[in-house]
């Protein structure tokens, strides 16, 4: 049964400040990468010191908070900011959503969400008046190159550097990598070991390279087990174990890069609401979409400004303050996509309900029901999804193999 009805909320709770895009967000990493290797028409916001290789390592769902937290867990990482190197700013803004298909399109591009079009995990595609998922699950009917048409980084950095991507073979042609991460030759390997191996080969003979170095193990516990788990902090230990050893298989001087692409909390399985079962949340609703912390509501046709203000008013009476409730035109003006190009307007929802604490919502009437048993989430405006870390520091080379002829 529904839980009761929290008391009205009359004024609207502020939205927090946009993602810092342009100055200190994921979009910027790769970007200043690429600056600090001197390929032109790229800017070093971040301050990169200049270098002839970057190793970027991206973690999947280290968010900034938790790397604090967990410090215990990572004797390497420990060990790289007490010894002062990194001299860049050490938190970031991911994309908003907070979530993996946003953050890593921001991070290929270079450019917000309300550019490279992902806006969400699962949105709306206007022209098949269907939901689409963004990330593992594309559909038939979406092109990826049409969807996200701008050059990547890789693309525009491949003629002035060696550009590559280490990752799991599943990853080497999917619609994700075709729309974001596109350009530059794709390394597989399975294990943390291989992977490892297999970037410091890669490395070993350019003279000037760009590198990004996927690590996903931690995202997949946090969501089975939850961030607080056992399980989460085995996968700590084992990112720390792997740029450790990136750091001691890379030439000398690359300058390696950790960041994440979203923080994670977790929610208690009492917390994970199924509000298709109240119908005064879908009321007037054609489609649902997004996370389960970042709700996209697409309305019927014909659905004026007053159904929009109905709907934001049920779900501000049902839960309070334990959420935001917007409009798509109230998160624009806000910034939270960036600026917003034409084409993406209607991908997004005519309401959003971002959640503020411990709580995530489904449909089940178009989820899996072992969709409601993940335990670590992500996808909000919070300071423990949105904030991810970058360390910055020089690989010593102590194990690098030789360059081959």
């Amino acid at each position: 049964m529904p839980e009761p009805l929290a008391a009205p909320t009359a004024p609207t709770t502020p939205l927090p400040a946009a993602p810092a895009f342009g100055s200190r967000s994921i979009a910027e990493v790769l970007t200043s990468a690429a600056a600090s290797l001197g390929v032109p028409g790229f800017e070093n916001r971040l301050k990169l010191p200049a270098a002839k290789r970057v190793c970027v390592v991206l973690a999947d769902g280290l968010g900034r908070n938790l790397l604090k937290q967990k410090s215990a867990h990572t004797p390497f990482l420990r060990s790289v900011v007490q010894a002062g190197q990194g001299q860049v700013p050490v938190v970031l803004d991911s994309a908003f959503p907070s979530t993996t298909a946003a953050s890593l399109a921001s991070f290929g591009t270079g450019l917000p969400a309300g550019q490279h079009g992902m806006v969400g995990y699962d949105v709306l595609d206007p022209d098949q008046d269907r939901v689409v998922n963004m990330l593992g699950g594309w559909d038939a009917g979406v092109d990826p190159q049409r969807w996200q048409p701008f050059p990547t980084v890789f693309e525009r950095a491949a003629g002035y550097a060696d550009v590559s991507t280490v990752s799991l073979p599943q990853f080497s042609n999917s619609a994700m990598t075709q729309a974001a991460l596109r350009g530059g030759r794709f390394v597989t390997a399975t294990t943390s070991h291989a992977r490892t191996a297999a970037a410091a080969d890669a490395m070993a003979g350019a003279t000037k390279s760009l590198m990004y170095f996927y690590v996903n193990e931690l995202d997949k516990a946090g969501h089975r087990h939850g961030c607080q788990s056992p399980q989460w902090e085995h996968q700590l230990e084992e990112l720390d174990a792997t740029v450790k050893r990136l750091s001691a298989t890379l030439p000398a001087g690359t300058t390696v890069l950790l960041t994440g692409d979203h923080g994670m909390l977790d929610v208690p399985e009492s917390q994970r609401i199924d509000y298709s079962a109240e119908p005064a949340l879908v009321a007037g609703v054609r489609h649902t979409a997004g996370e389960p912390r970042m709700v996209h509501l697409y309305l019927e046709a014909g659905r004026d400004d007053a159904g929009r203000a109905q709907l934001i008013d049920a779900w501000r009476s049902r839960f309070g303050d334990r959420i935001w409730a917007f409009t798509r035109e109230q998160a624009i003006a806000a910034g939270l996509f960036g600026e917003v190009r034409a084409e993406v307007v209607p991908r997004i929802g005519d309401v959003m309900i971002a959640v503020r604490d411990a709580l995530a919502f489904y449909d089940t009437r178009r989820v899996r029901p072992t969709a409601m048993e993940v335990v670590g989430q992500h996808g909000s405006l919070t300071k423990a999804e949105r904030e991810v870390p970058l360390l910055c520091f020089r690989a010593d080379g102590r194990k690098a193999p030789r360059a081959t002829a």
